[in-house]
């Protein structure tokens, strides 16, 4: 098997095309699968062209290093092996946009509108690098196992080295093309609008169409009163303090735990406040009862005739022995309650 650069050992061819060949190797020095990308100049290109290619390819491929966004293969290593560039590359395994559509057709919006939205994060990350992208095509768009939509095919010279390098305009427009070619009605689909948009001369159309992307991919804000991308009913607004108590509910567990915990202590001391109001009211009347009981015995006991005599008021019968500065009105009967 050939080894490039000491260290590369190609297994297997995983893609050919015009630019070069994408092979599945293996990176001796640190164990893992690679891809290596094998450069080479259309059939036909005049060896100037050719060495003004790979210079290109070469130099691009190195400023690629440097990006960083999960939308594009990450580049290791460029070798010079045979006069030529081998870009060696993250292995993402999954399907191509491509071969996605020949399979199951068009996507529905909102994956479109997610794939879109995927490209659009790479190109963008390719172009802060220095390496704007040329050739977008569906079979340049990788639809990952791990859910990532990737663009390969980073700096590999698709096109002429005297071409001058797309500016972002022109990828919004390749990506309008490229989202036409994911959905089932181009012309007039939700989506249509989009893909119309992105190819608008004027920034602030353009600008507004990437917003709709973002409102039908469900990553965006959506109009005031339009129905959620997820399908799920419209809720009206609250106050502040409202939407943070739902927040709570949501984030503990289904049927609101937390907020169901926190309602039953206040419920319950509703039902106990009752309670305590009862008791205290009952030792009130208790003691409302026994002073009365104090002073009809007093007074009864003071009164003119009072007496065990049934006399009354008008009675001529002895008082009790003992009943006059004796202290039967604190130690008598009428003092029971204390004993």
């Amino acid at each position: 098997m050939t080894l490039i650069a000491g260290r590369y050992r190609l297994l297997d061819a995983l893609a050919e095309g015009a630019a070069g060949i994408v092979w599945r190797a293996r990176d001796e020095a640190l164990g893992r699968e690679v891809a290596v990308k094998e450069v080479h100049a259309p059939p036909g290109t005049p060896e100037a062209e050719e060495r003004l290619l790979y210079a290109r390819v070469e130099r691009e491929a190195r400023a690629a290093e440097a990006i960083r966004d999960p939308g594009v293969a990450e580049v290791y290593d460029v070798a010079v092996e045979r006069g030529r560039p081998w870009i060696v590359m993250e292995l993402v395994r999954g399907l191509t946009l491509a071969e996605t559509l020949e399979a199951d057709g068009p996507l529905p919006d909102r994956e479109a509108a997610r794939v879109a939205l995927g490209v659009l994060a790479a190109l963008r990350a390719a172009r802060e690098a220095g390496v704007p992208y040329r050739g977008l095509a569906p079979d340049r768009v990788l639809l990952a196992n791990d859910g990532r939509v990737v663009v390969t095919g980073v700096a590999t010279g698709t096109s002429a080295p005297d071409a001058p390098p797309p500016g972002p305009e022109e990828d919004l427009r390749s990506l309008g093309a490229l989202l036409g070619g994911m959905v089932a009605d181009p012309r007039s689909g939700p989506l249509a609008p989009v893909a119309g948009g992105l190819a608008g001369r004027d920034a602030a159309v353009r600008a507004g169409a990437v917003r709709e992307l973002e409102r039908v991919a469900g990553t965006g804000g959506r109009p005031h009163g339009s129905a959620p991308a997820d399908g799920s009913a419209d809720v009206p607004e609250r106050g502040p303090g409202h939407r943070e108590r739902s927040e709570h509910r949501e984030h503990d567990g289904s049927a609101g735990v937390r907020g169901a915990r926190t309602e039953e202590p206040a419920r319950s001391g509703v039902r106990r406040r009752p309670r305590r109001s009862t008791v205290i009211a009952a030792g009130i009347a208790g003691l409302l009862v026994i002073v009365a009981a104090l002073v009809w015995q007093a007074v009864r006991d003071e009164g003119p005739g009072a007496g065990p005599g049934g006399g009354g008021a008008s009675s001529n019968a002895p008082a009790v022995p003992g009943a006059a500065g004796t202290g039967a009105e604190v130690g008598g009967s009428a003092a029971t309650p204390r004993s």
